[in-house]
C-alpha cells in the first residue's frame, strides 16, 4: 500500500492526457499518468516490423495536421525535445484509374490548378471558398478549437453580431453532403472533397457540419509527419514533463477511481495500491470508462450513467491497415501521365464516383465490406530514417466495420484474408508490389484498434462521434461539456472532448486552462478567452 500523495492523477497517456500533464507540471503542481500500456502516447505509436527489425510502421495516427501551429506544439518547446515535422508540397493526390490525379498541394494555386482540370467552374468555386472562409478559419474556427466551449445559446448570440459569424451559422445549417452538392459540379471532385475533407471525420450526412469542407479547404494547415516516426511527437512532450518533474506510470490497471465525501481524491490500482490526489484526477479515457466502469454506482447518480452509457461512436471511423516493408516504393502507373505523383504524401486510391460514399456507409450499416477506397503512404520516401538503408514502409488504410458480419470476432479470422485482398488491389495501381518488392507484410483490424487502445470503443478512432449533440459544449454530454464533470475533483482531458478527436492535443491543452485555475494556479501561457474574441470580430 503506497502513501504517497500527487496534486493530480491523469488517467491515460494519450497525447492529450500528456498535454495536460506538461502544462500543470510547469504550473509546478505534482502530476502523475498512469496507462495499462507499455509505452505512454497513445495513438502515437511507432512500432518496428514483427520480421524486419529497423524497418517501422506507424499504425494509429500518421497524417497530422498543423500540429507545427498548435499552441502547445510551440509552448511546451517540443522541437528542443526532438519533434520535428515535414509538410510535403504535393500533399494528398487522388490517382483515377483513367490515368488522371486530382490534387492537394501547400500552394493553393497548384491545387486551383488540378481542379481547373477537371472543371474550370469548380475551380472558380474552390478559389471563391479558400478566400470567403479563410478569416471564418482564423477569427472563430481556431481560436473556438483552443478554447474551453461556449453554451451554444451565447456561441450564437455572439455569432450572430457579426457577418464571419452569420455566415459561419448560414454554412452549418448544411450537412457536409449538401454542402458539396450545391458548391460543386464534377463527379471526382466532389468525390475527393466528401473523403479527403469529411469522411474520414464526420458522418457526410449529418446537419450542423456543413462549414467543415470549406473550413479545411481555406485552412493553410496540410496533412504533416513526424521524423523519425509519429513516436516522436510523445516522447518529445514525455521529456518535457520529465524535465518539470512529472511523473509517468505505464503497465498498470487500474481498479477504481477513490472519493471521499463525493470528490475524486485518489485512484486504486488492480494490485492494491492506492495513489491519492490531494488536487483532482483527470480521465483521459471514453465516459464508459471513466463513468461506469471506475466508479461505483453509490458515487455516480442515474442520470450521469444514462449519459455515460448513451455516449455514441462513429459507425464510419475504424479503420483496416495493410503495412508493407519493401525493397523499393510503390510504383503508381499514374506517374506516366503525372511524374510529380512520386512526391504525393497522401495518396487515395479506388475513389472514383461521388456515390461512392452511399454505398460506404450501407456497408458499414449491414457489417460488410465495400468496394475498396483507400488511402496511405510510403514515409521513407519523405523520411529514410524510419527503415534500414534501400528499404522502404508503407501502408494502405480502408474505413471497414468494427462489426464484421455482425460481430467483430470475426475479424480474427478475416483479417489477414482481407489483408491479402487490398494488397492485390493496391497492386493494380503500383503493378511492382507485385514483383518481389514486398518483403513482408501485417494487417491491423477494427477488433486490433480497440484491443490496443480500449478508449477508442468499437475501433472509433475520434473517441465518438459528433452525432447526438455531442459536439462543443455538450461533448461528451451536457454537464460535462467544459472539461468538468459532476463528480467534484474529477475532469475529463480525452478525444471525447471539445474540440474532438484526431491528433490535435486541444482536449488536454483546453482542459489544462480549466484545471489550473480551480486548482489556484496561474496559468504560464495565455489561454484563449473565446468570448472575448468572439465579442471582438
Amino acid at each position: 500500500m503506497s502513501n504517497e500523495a500527487f496534486d493530480g492523477i491523469i488517467l491515460g497517456t494519450g497525447h492529450n492526457a500528456l498535454v495536460l500533464q506538461a502544462y500543470l507540471s510547469r504550473c509546478g503542481l505534482k502530476i502523475l499518468s498512469v496507462d495499462r500500456a507499455e509505452l505512454p502516447g497513445g495513438g502515437l505509436s511507432t512500432i518496428e516490423n514483427p520480421q524486419l527489425p529497423g524497418i517501422r510502421h506507424n499504425p494509429h495516427a500518421f497524417f497530422h495536421r498543423a500540429i507545427t501551429s498548435m499552441p502547445w506544439y510551440r509552448e511546451l518547446e517540443l522541437e528542443r525535445h526532438g519533434a520535428h515535422f515535414l509538410e510535403p508540397a504535393l500533399n494528398v493526390a487522388m490517382l483515377l484509374r483513367d490515368g488522371r490525379s486530382l490534387q492537394w498541394w501547400t500552394d493553393p494555386e497548384r491545387t486551383i490548378d488540378s481542379f481547373a482540370e477537371f472543371s474550370g467552374k469548380d475551380a472558380d468555386n474552390l478559389r471563391r471558398w479558400m478566400e470567403e472562409f479563410r478569416p471564418i478559419v482564423e477569427q472563430i474556427l481556431i481560436p473556438e478549437a483552443q478554447s474551453p466551449p461556449l453554451a451554444p445559446d451565447r456561441r450564437r448570440e455572439l455569432l450572430q453580431k457579426s457577418l464571419l459569424g452569420k455566415r459561419l451559422l448560414e454554412l452549418s445549417a448544411l450537412s457536409p453532403l449538401e454542402f458539396v452538392t450545391q458548391e460543386f459540379e464534377h463527379d471526382a471532385i466532389r468525390a475527393g472533397l466528401l473523403f479527403f475533407n469529411g469522411l474520414r471525420e464526420v458522418d457526410l450526412r449529418l446537419k450542423g457540419f456543413g462549414h467543415a469542407i470549406p473550413a479545411l479547404l481555406a485552412s493553410p494547415s496540410k496533412a504533416q509527419m513526424c521524423i523519425g516516426g509519429s513516436v516522436k511527437l510523445a516522447e518529445a512532450i514525455v521529456a518535457d514533463i520529465s524535465q518539470h518533474g512529472g511523473e509517468i506510470r505505464c503497465s498498470v490497471e487500474i481498479n477504481r477511481i477513490l472519493t471521499s465525501n463525493g470528490r475524486a481524491d485518489g485512484i486504486l490500482l488492480t494490485t492494491g495500491e492506492r495513489i491519492q490526489a490531494t488536487g483532482f484526477v483527470a480521465s483521459g479515457l471514453n465516459p464508459q470508462q471513466t463513468f461506469l466502469e471506475l466508479l461505483p454506482d453509490s458515487i455516480t447518480s442515474k442520470r450521469l450513467r444514462q449519459q455515460a452509457q448513451g455516449f455514441h461512436y462513429n459507425l464510419l471511423a475504424p479503420l483496416f491497415g495493410l503495412h508493407l516493408a519493401l525493397d523499393a516504393p510503390p510504383y503508381y502507373t499514374a506517374l506516366e501521365r503525372h511524374p510529380e505523383c512520386s512526391e504525393a504524401f497522401m495518396v487515395i486510391l479506388g475513389l472514383e464516383r461521388f456515390d461512392q460514399f452511399h454505398d460506404i456507409v450501407a456497408a458499414h450499416e449491414r457489417g460488410s465490406i465495400p468496394s475498396p477506397v483507400c488511402w496511405g503512404a510510403c514515409p521513407t520516401r519523405f523520411d529514410p530514417t524510419q527503415a534500414t538503408e534501400n528499404r522502404h514502409a508503407a501502408f494502405m488504410w480502408e474505413k471497414l466495420p468494427y462489426r464484421l458480419h455482425g460481430d467483430a470476432e470475426h475479424w480474427k479470422t478475416e483479417r489477414n484474408v482481407h489483408g491479402k485482398k487490398l494488397l492485390e488491389f493496391w497492386s493494380q495501381y503500383a503493378p511492382n508490389l507485385k514483383s518481389g518488392t514486398v518483403l513482408n507484410s501485417f494487417s491491423l483490424s477494427p477488433l486490433d484498434t480497440e484491443c490496443t487502445l480500449p478508449n477508442m470503443r468499437f475501433g472509433d478512432l475520434l473517441v465518438g462521434s459528433f452525432d447526438k449533440d455531442q459536439v462543443g459544449f455538450n461533448r461528451p454530454f451536457s454537464g460535462a461539456g467544459t472539461y468538468r464533470t459532476p463528480i467534484e475533483g474529477l475532469y475529463l482531458c480525452g478525444g471525447s472532448t471539445h474540440p474532438g478527436g484526431n491528433i490535435t492535443g486541444l482536449c488536454g491543452y483546453n482542459a489544462a486552462a480549466v484545471i489550473a485555475t480551480d486548482c489556484g494556479k496561474t496559468p504560464w501561457w495565455n489561454p484563449s478567452d473565446i468570448e472575448t474574441k468572439l465579442s471582438a470580430i
